[in-house]
Formats: C-alpha cells, structure tokens, sequence
C-alpha cells in the first residue's frame, strides 16, 4: 500500500510539474510587462506634435530648411535616437534615387533613420520596428463627374502628372496619422526598449519616400537580402492613429494586421504571433489578422521585405479616414493618440517577445546532405521554420510524380504504425536558455493554432492514432524565461507538373 502511495505522489508531482512548466509558458514576462507599460502617451503626443509642425516631410521637399521640409524632419528623428541611449547605434542610410515614373520628378536624396540596438546572445538574428516618416498632399484634384441620377461620381481620378507632383511638393502635408502615428510608434519604443537587453537585435527604422512608392523601404530590404541580414521578423505600422473612419464607424478596441494570402506562410506565422502576444499583454485590444497583403490596391513598407523573403506584416487602423488621408487636414486634432499608444504597447509587447525568445526550429530536411550537416546557423530571409535540416523525411511526399522529391521536405511521417503523426526538427542556434519544445495542432481550415503540447527538450514526438492528412502541424521553441518563437510549420511541397512520352 504504502509503495504504491508513492506512486500516485509520484505521479501526482509529475503532473503538476507537466501542467506547471504548461502553464509558464503563457505567463507574463517581466521586462516585457515593464516595456508595455513604460511606453508614454505624451511622448508619442509630444512627437507627432512635432513631426507634424515640419509642414510637411514629403521626401521631394526641400532639404535645406533647418525648420520646415523633409530635411529638419529627418535630423530631429535622427536627434532624438541618438538622445535616448548610448547604446543605439544611429545612423542614415542615403541613396540618390534617380528621376523616374510620375511621382520622383527629380533626382533625390533619400535618407533612412535607422536606430540599431545589439543583442547579446544572437546579434545576427534581427527584429525590425517600422513606419515611415515622410508624408504627401496631393492637392486638389479635380473630382469625378457626378453619377446619372446627380449623386457623387466614384470614377477613379487617373495617374497624377510630374508636374502636379511637383506642384504638390511643398504643400502643407503635416501627416499626424499617415505616418506620424507610426513614425512616433517606432520613437518611443526605440526609447524605452534602448533601456534593457535583448538576445537578439532590434532596428528600428524611420523609413522615407513610402509615399513615392515604398522607395525607402524597398532599397533597405534589397539591401538586407543582398548583405545576408538575419531578419527574423519586421513589424511595420503605418496609419494607427484614427480611431474614427470616414464613414462614422467608431472602434477603438482592436487594430488590424495584414500578412499575405499563402497557407502558413512566414508572415502569417507572425500575424499569429501578433494576436497571441498582443492580446496577452494587452487585453483591452483585440488583434485582427487579415490574410491579405495589404488593403484592396494599396501598399506599406511591409511588403518589399515580403518580396525579400523575410516575415513582415503591417499593423493598422481598421478605421481609416480618407478624407484626411494625403491632405492638409491631418492633423493632431483629427486622430487618436490614446489609440496609437495602445497600438505602440502592442507592438512592443510583440518585439520585446521576439527580441528575447529562442530561434524558431528548422522542420525541413534537405536531401543529400547527409544527417548532422544542416543549417542550424543560417542566417538570411529564413522566416518562420525555413532553415532547413539534414536527414530523409517527408515520407510520402513525392510519391507519384514520376521523379523523387527536390528540395527542402518537411520532417514528418506516418511513423511505424503508419497511422500516427511522427514529428522531426531540429533546434537552431543554441540551447542554453532552452526549456524545451511545443506542438501546435489545428483544423485545415481554422485560421489559429488551437492545441498545444509541450513535450520538453526533445527534436521528435509522435502523437498516437492522429492522421498527417487531417491536421496542420508546427512546432516552436520556448525559452526558460517562457518566450516563444514563431512557430516553424510543416508546409507540404506542391506536386510538380511531370509530362510523360508517347508513342506516335
């Protein structure tokens, strides 16, 4: 009796501790909690206040003005990184851009603030906190001819000329909410977060000429894939600061963020991500993920990283107000700045998690390269589980194409049985601060992870009697201090179209 007494406590304290180390991985986070709530609702004020009384930042202005135009703006920025800590790196990135298209109708001098903090343990690997600081009036157009029945027209306007860009130039464009709500977002946390430690590196950038066409962020992103950076992650902002769209609709509890239309792709990794750690820390805010790119038509510095191979969503107001957007009247008065505060402590919330979790597990093997021999140090666009690992997995996954599989496949099987869910990955990086491993679970057609394992310090599991057809796997690497990585998920290779010969 008394043995078998201590089995059941022994049984007992096992569970508990299963359920317990569970149960820290959700907790709330210390420093990440001092980052949220060290965030200030009248320094982001004070900065859109002042990024607004430029008169305008359009990136064609003139950049000789000490007080007014693109030039003063683009030097306060850089002022102000350099004020916070001796620890951020501050710095312009410059290009000369050449005359072309409709909107640069001159050659131009572009200059992206960038702030760079170095982590500790894993320096290579990069989060990148976003918006732009340039803004646009498009003057007046000329509007579209009324509907039959005497209503307003909605034909579109056409392509601006050079020489009405030109014309538009140097007119008011104060820019409050697009993008002085993002660009003093990336201020403020390069502020407080230039206060504490990371293990990897943030980089928070105040991009220009988004309004000319993304250039600032294009050339930056090119640039990033051409130097082999170790992006893991870019959280851009742009327009958070309107709480009130155009059409009256008021919601001031939930924010918006775009990733891309492609199944587990990187980016909607992170959107996942987002709502997750967004909505911990912040509960009065509900995180909308939208699986698209971007809005119907439209564009934000997210995307050239996207294009890049780097995981990049755009966080945004759900309630745009257009009648303001690109014009003289926005302005302070005609945004919400409690509501780009709250945004801004989501957003740090998400970098600060990033910023200290583990790396995300490589789940793909690559053929041929013999076990023992993968990737676990690359850096480069690898996003979310793109590193890749040795070894021969995937079983199955190119059957009846004619030809053996190519490529990365995902270290997944039917394992011994045939009708279980054998997961193999491999940790990335190292595992000293490592508490061990997850298993995340869905429906092919839910649009959140909604099981979670943790099976401890392992690079298999098995889930008994669960078919590899039914579910969507993923795995993500857990810090001891409960941080999590992106989920790195088991993304199935397409077949390849085969052609076959025939007799004539």
């Amino acid at each position: 009796m008394k043995q078998i007494q201590k089995c059941l406590a022994a049984g007992a304290a096992a569970l508990f501790c299963a359920l317990g180390t569970h149960a820290d991985q959700k907790a709330i986070n210390p420093q990440v909690r001092k980052i949220v709530d060290e965030v200030s609702e009248e320094r982001i004020k004070a900065n859109i206040e002042k990024l607004a009384g430029f008169g305008t930042r359009n990136t064609l202005s003139n950049p000789d003005d000490p007080v007014h135009g693109v030039g003063a703006a683009r030097q306060w920025i850089f002022e102000q990184f350099k004020s916070y800590s001796p620890r951020l790196q501050v710095r312009f990135d410059k290009w000369r851009v050449k005359k072309q298209g409709q909107r640069i109708f001159k050659d131009v001098d572009l200059y992206d603030v960038v702030a760079v903090l170095p982590g500790k343990s894993m320096p290579e690997t990069e989060i990148l906190v976003t918006g732009h600081y340039d803004s646009v009036n498009l003057g007046q157009r000329q509007a579209p001819p009324p509907n039959a029945d005497g209503t307003a027209g909605a034909a579109p306007r056409g392509q601006m000329t050079p020489e009405e860009f030109e014309k538009n130039a140097n007119l008011p464009a104060p820019g409050a909410c697009d993008d002085g709500s993002g660009t003093a977002n990336v201020m403020e946390l390069a502020r407080v977060m230039s206060q504490y430690e990371f293990d990897k590196t943030l980089v928070f950038i105040a991009f220009a000429g988004e309004e000319q066409g993304l250039v600032g962020s294009t050339l930056e992103a090119a640039k990033a894939k051409k130097e082999n950076e170790g992006i893991e992650a870019v959280i851009n902002s742009d327009i958070i600061g309107t709480e009130v769209s155009g059409n009256g609709r008021i919601d001031n509890g939930s924010v918006s963020v775009y990733s891309d239309e492609v199944m587990d792709s990187p980016n909607q990794q992170l959107a996942r991500l987002y709502r997750e750690i967004g909505e911990r820390y912040v509960p009065s805010m509900k995180v909308k993920v939208m699986f698209m790119q971007d809005r119907l038509g439209r564009g934000g510095d997210h995307t050239p990283f996207q294009l890049e191979g780097f995981a990049a969503v755009r966080v945004s107001t759900p309630n745009e107000n257009y009648s303001n957007q690109h014009t003289a009247t926005d302005t302070l008065d005609n945004m919400s700045v409690p509501y780009t505060t709250r945004v801004t402590r989501i957003n740090g919330a998400v970098a600060a998690s990033l910023a200290l979790a583990p790396r995300p597990p490589a789940v793909m093997s690559l053929p041929g390269r013999g076990r023992g021999q993968g990737t676990d140090g690359a850096r480069g666009p690898a996003g979310a589980g793109a590193a890749v690992e040795s070894g021969r997995e995937g079983e199955g996954a190119g059957r009846g194409t004619g030809a053996p599989p190519r490529g990365p496949q995902p270290m997944i099987s039917r394992g011994q049985s045939r009708y279980d869910a054998q997961l193999r990955w491999r940790t990335v990086g190292s595992d000293k601060n490592l508490a061990g491993f997850a298993v995340v679970l869905r429906s092919t057609t839910a649009p959140f992870w909604d099981q979670e394992i943790f099976v401890g310090k392992v690079n298999e599991y098995t889930l008994k009697d669960v078919s590899i057809d039914d579910v969507r796997f993923g795995v993500k690497a857990v810090g001891l201090d409960g941080t999590e990585s992106l989920v790195s998920p088991y993304v199935y290779p397409a077949r390849k179209k085969v052609e076959y010969e025939t007799v004539q």
